[in-house]
């Protein structure tokens, strides 16, 4: 808890300092402050791409402003896919992203939940890109074609 310390830490690439005792309100809200300033996708409360608008508060899905019915897992799938446009992600980061790590899923599972993912999202350009042999992204270039 010396200056010094926090000093040196903050010197050696630490994005902030938290000196014990501390409270967890105050831990969650330098956290928060950091994700807003590095990744403000990650704490956005509505993520757009193109014609497709997530909403996280509402947990609600629209495409050209209509509505669409997705289940949780196809929710949570979407919405792990479109933090981050055009990166791929392989069956087994995706299982973690969306299931969790201390569940035990089949990676062909993925699989299943994309194509209900896609047939939710209906008729018209697939956002959701298939990458042979590694997985799956959201389409980067889906955002500039709305």
């Amino acid at each position: 808890g010396e200056e010094s310390e926090r000093v040196r830490g903050l010197g050696t690439g630490a994005d902030d300092y938290v000196v014990k005792p501390f409270s967890v309100p105050e831990l969650m809200a330098r956290i928060r402050a950091i994700l807003r300033r590095s990744r403000p996708e990650l704490i956005a409360s509505v993520l757009r791409a193109g014609e497709l608008e997530l909403d996280r508060e509402t947990h609600r899905v629209r495409r050209r402003g209509r509505e669409l019915q997705l289940g949780p897992t196809e929710f949570r799938l979407l919405e792990f896919l479109m933090q981050s446009p055009g990166r791929v992600y392989t069956r087994a980061q995706m299982l973690d992203g969306v299931w969790g790590r201390d569940v035990y899923v089949d990676e062909r599972t993925v699989d299943v939940h994309v194509g209900r993912l896609r047939k939710a999202l209906g008729h018209g350009r697939d956002p959701i890109r298939t990458v042979r042999g590694s997985g799956y992204s959201f389409d980067e270039s889906f955002a500039e074609v709305g």
